[in-house]
């Protein structure tokens, strides 16, 4: 008997904590609505960045994007790449001189304009960092860990231009 009861008040309570977080304003994260339906990017094909970016574009289904500079004239704006670069800095180093420690860095600049020249996102910068330790003993696991690092800051990086692509309400 007591098991039921317990059951029920945490059903209770747990239907309880939904419809308050309702209440407040909490929605899950939607697609975004953008104000154009087509993007140029010069972003090269073998640009990771660029890939994922020109994918999760696409994957709603909203923009289509124009990566050949023949076609450029069928783009509503032009996604300009200003920087797209990535850096590995030694942050210390042990008794004996060896490095111990590295700093991976992302860091991407762009800007928004329509073809006319209007500048819809002045050029902004996007810097992503995350530190690796680094063993020499397993040198092949750190290659892999710092891939996956990369690769992390990458994604964020995209969620945070498109972001800012959606928040551009008018052309």
């Amino acid at each position: 008997m007591q098991r039921r009861a317990f059951l029920v008040f945490a059903a209770s309570s747990a239907s309880l904590a939904l419809a308050s977080l309702g209440g407040c304003g909490f929605a899950l994260r939607k697609a975004p609505n953008f104000a154009f339906t087509t993007l140029y990017s010069g972003l090269a094909e073998s640009s990771p960045l660029g890939v994922e970016l020109r994918r999760s574009l696409e994957a709603g289904r909203q923009v289509r994007v124009v990566s050949d500079a023949r076609r450029i004239n069928e783009a509503q704006v032009v996604l300009e790449v200003v920087q797209d670069r990535r850096e590995k800095v030694v942050l210390s180093l042990n008794s004996a001189g060896q490095v111990r420690e590295f700093q991976l860095r992302l860091v991407f600049s762009f800007r928004l304009r329509t073809l006319a020249g209007k500048e819809l996102i002045p050029v902004s910068e996007i810097a992503q960092q995350r530190d690796i330790s680094f063993n020499e003993s397993a040198v092949l696991a750190k290659e892999a860990e710092e891939t996956l690092l990369y690769r992390d800051m990458q994604s964020d990086i995209v969620q945070q231009v498109i972001r800012r692509l959606a928040a551009v309400t008018s052309l």
